[in-house]
């Protein structure tokens, strides 16, 4: 059961958060055809104070989905096109000579794009790793050093990066240690029949239909701050220590399909992204506190990244996503 240090349940505040949910699904529908879980899985890692790296073949809508959610929680939006010859000072921003009316000269910081708060990173793998370690840099660090000076980026912050699986050439796949820093890792499929006669009929008429803000900032961070102190009870942390602590090859209670196709598995990190996945799934849905199936529902997007699998699992064709399926199913 929770701890009674917890702080207390708001089922009022729980009540506005699942309404307001509602209708940040309803207005981002106007525009996104389907794709359902990816919208759900997106805002759960928002409120959870994420990072989410997206994967999907070209054309899928994955920019007009976050310009889209921008849109409807009136936060400034920003796409950076990362290309090999993109520099770290062309994301975080440079300093500048200005000059004034009586000619004196003086620095001045000029912020790059990474200045708003929902972000764009796109095609994140086509950028050489200093420019990628800049950008990581800043998720973590959540400010930017120039010439000395530190300057904080705005709040709320939300870093979405996209990869291209199909085309591997000439990229620069992010290191283990910096997947990590991403919350989620999300894989956007193709859409259904009637799901792409239903964009190709909503694209083709007109102009894209507009939406309106349904959440304040005010709005959006006061959710955050909620969501972080659902109190969890010491079952449903167990669960998640528990599954995690299986994707080890070395742990005892890893099973031997772990042994077999896992070189490494996943790390702390993933077991407190699990708890605060599934407490803010939990909030977004209308309960009081998470359950160990919401621990279940975030596995894969969670753990995804933070495994590697072993040249066995290569040979076999064996996939991680294979492994946390067989993990879940295997109590």
């Amino acid at each position: 059961m929770p701890s009674s240090s917890s702080p207390p349940q708001d089922p009022e505040t729980i009540d506005e958060l699942s309404e307001a949910y509602d209708r940040l699904r309803d207005e981002i529908g106007k525009v996104i055809v389907g794709q359902e879980d990816i919208i759900e899985m997106v805002v759960v890692c928002l409120m959870a104070r994420g990072h989410t790296l997206l994967i999907g073949v070209p054309g899928l809508a994955k920019t007009l989905l976050v310009r889209t959610l921008a849109g409807v929680l009136d936060l400034e939006f920003s796409r950076i096109q990362f290309t090999p010859d993109l520099m770290p000072s062309d994301i975080t921003g440079t300093e500048i000579i200005q000059e004034t009316r009586e000619g004196n000269r003086h620095f001045e910081f000029a912020a790059g794009p990474i200045f708003a708060n929902i972000i764009l990173a796109d095609e994140i793998n086509r950028t050489p790793p200093k420019t990628q370690a800049a950008l990581l840099e800043a998720m973590q660090e959540q400010h930017v050093t120039a010439a000395g000076e530190t300057h904080t980026l705005d709040h709320p912050f939300f870093v979405l990066a996209t990869q291209n699986p199909i085309e591997q050439e000439g990229t620069y796949p992010l290191p283990e240690a910096q997947l990590d820093r991403f919350m989620l890792n999300l894989w956007l499929d193709y859409p259904s029949f009637d799901e792409e006669a239903e964009v190709v009929r909503s694209t083709t008429a007109g102009p894209l239909a507009d939406v309106t803000p349904v959440m304040s900032v005010e709005e959006l961070q006061t959710y955050q701050d909620f969501v972080q102190q659902i109190p969890v009870a010491d079952n449903v942390i167990e669960h998640a220590v528990q599954l995690v602590t299986r994707t080890r090859p070395e742990s005892d209670s890893a099973p031997d399909f772990i042994d077999n196709y896992l070189s490494y598995g996943a790390g702390p990190r993933a077991s407190q992204y699990l708890v605060l996945g599934a407490k803010t799934l939990a909030a977004l849905n209308g309960r009081m506190t998470p359950v160990e199936d919401d621990i279940r529902r975030m596995a894969v997007p969670v753990l995804r990244h933070r495994i590697v699998p072993s040249f066995n699992a290569e040979a076999d064709d064996v996939s991680s996503v294979d492994l946390i399926e067989r993990l879940l199913a295997n109590k």
